[in-house]
């Protein structure tokens, strides 16, 4: 009998090795670079708003508290809508939902350009929640359409590089951009949040016109290439060990998914609990205002993550090992946390790095766990719902910062609570049940 090209018969042994690995590193140098930059704009689009700090306060009159909730309310809009829109995603495709969120959530930040009053920054805020909804557990759900689990936390690892490289290189633009004043009549910041948001509309709209759904919509893949593919990821289903789960329903009322829940919201609140006050907390150690040169200052500590993110995964191969990797990264995020809140510039400068290349490098980690364990409308739903859980941490940590330092009239009060809070999360993530190894192992490019 005369096989067809993509015949399954054709493509075995060696050459489905060889094959799987030409189409990983082809789907890798196409399809990561692409969703960086979009993790570039979406962190930088929900983080911009703590280079704005000081000149929306001084022009708006905007207090401390009101300042908390309202970049605590991006986290509200983005958790109520977070399941839902994952869902979409997985129906209708990622090409299409990542496409609408980003045009979307870039209006939105655009907007911001003129919250001028409390009431306009909070339903702005919360309306860049709703927007954003459902891209960042998109895009883990898109990589598991993509990677087989063998080579996916390399894959994570690099996608992080979106949050740091957001503030390395987004710091100095959002300062520079504060520094427009009374070009065309609008201040720096407004400057900051129109182009930095219809960038991130425009970029959208490529999206649309970029991504595919899956392998087998990629004619940039050969057939054998894109075959190869989709059976490792069909291995990787079943040579699970305890057996993925499927049902969204079975999923999500997993005590499991309830304790990496929380996890996440823990690691979150060490994540924007420093972000939004980044700036802020340079400004104050340089005795500035925010500018060039606090931007400048503030890229160094998301620089230090860039280390974390890539070399953190790779000392957790293996399921046994994420346990402690991820449970000493937090430990040492939540003590550098603590040491940020010296008077001294160069001990609280490296405590910040210390704590971003901690609480960025073990979040690739972490998102192994899930991504082994769910599939299908169970991965889109409960990975949605373990990030809505982070998006509670991260409404949770500005407000809280806020009230800790006004009720024990402190300035380090606030960070360390923080450190506390990962410190928590730290020991949570070492008691995650061992997970038992696979009896096959799928091939590794």
């Amino acid at each position: 009998m005369k096989h067809s090209p993509e015949s399954p018969a054709v493509i075995c042994g060696e050459d489905a090795a060889d094959l799987q690995s030409q189409a990983v590193a082809k789907a890798a140098a196409r399809l990561i670079p692409f969703l960086l930059l979009l993790y570039v704009l979406a962190f930088l689009d929900r983080a911009n708003v703590g280079f704005a700090k000081q000149a929306l306060q001084r022009d708006t009159g905007l207090t401390e508290a009101a300042y908390a909730l309202g970049a605590g309310l991006f986290f509200v809009g983005y958790a109520v809508f977070e399941v839902p829109s994952n869902l979409m995603l997985h129906r209708f495709g990622a090409r299409l939902w990542l496409s609408r969120i980003m045009v979307t959530w870039g209006l939105v930040s655009a907007a911001m350009a003129w919250a001028r009053t409390d009431t306009i920054f909070y339903t702005l805020r919360f309306l860049l929640g709703v927007a954003e909804a459902g891209f960042f557990p998109g895009v883990i759900v898109y990589l598991t359409y993509w990677f087989p689990s063998a080579v996916r936390g390399r894959m994570l690892g690099l996608f992080y590089f979106g949050a740091p490289i957001a503030l390395t290189l987004g710091g100095p633009l959002s300062g520079l951009l504060l520094e427009l004043d009374d070009v065309l009549g609008l201040t720096g910041w407004q400057w900051m949040f129109l182009v930095e948001g219809l960038a991130a509309s425009a970029v959208g709209i490529w999206a649309f016109f970029y991504l595919n759904n899956r392998p087998a919509d990629a004619r940039w893949l050969s057939a054998p290439e894109r075959q190869a593919l989709e059976a490792a990821l069909a291995a990787d289903v079943r040579q699970q060990d305890p057996p993925a789960s499927h049902s969204l329903l079975r999923a999500l009322t997993q005590p499991r998914l309830l304790h990496l829940g929380l996890i996440y919201a823990l690691i979150q609140m060490s994540v924007y609990g420093v972000t939004f006050y980044l700036p802020s907390q340079v400004a104050r150690l340089l005795g500035r205002d925010t500018g060039l040169l606090v931007g400048l200052v503030s890229a160094v500590p998301p620089l230090c993550a860039l280390f974390g993110a890539y070399y953190i995964p790779r000392l957790s191969r293996g399921p046994e090992r994420r346990r402690w990797v991820g449970g000493v990264g937090l430990a040492l995020a939540g003590v550098a946390i603590a040491l940020s809140a010296s008077n001294s510039p160069a001990v609280a400068l490296l405590a910040l790095c210390v704590a971003w290349a901690g609480f960025i490098g073990v979040q690739p980690v972490f998102w192994t766990v899930p991504t082994d364990e769910l599939r299908g409308v169970a991965a889109a739903g409960g990975i949605a719902l373990i990030n809505s859980c982070g998006a509670v941490g991260g409404f949770l940590a500005p407000n809280l910062k806020t009230w800790t330092e006004q009720a024990l009239a402190s300035a380090s009060a606030g960070y360390a609570l923080l450190a506390l809070t990962t410190l928590v999360g730290a020991l949570l993530f070492g008691l995650l049940p061992r997970t038992r190894p696979r009896s096959v192992r799928p091939n590794t490019p």
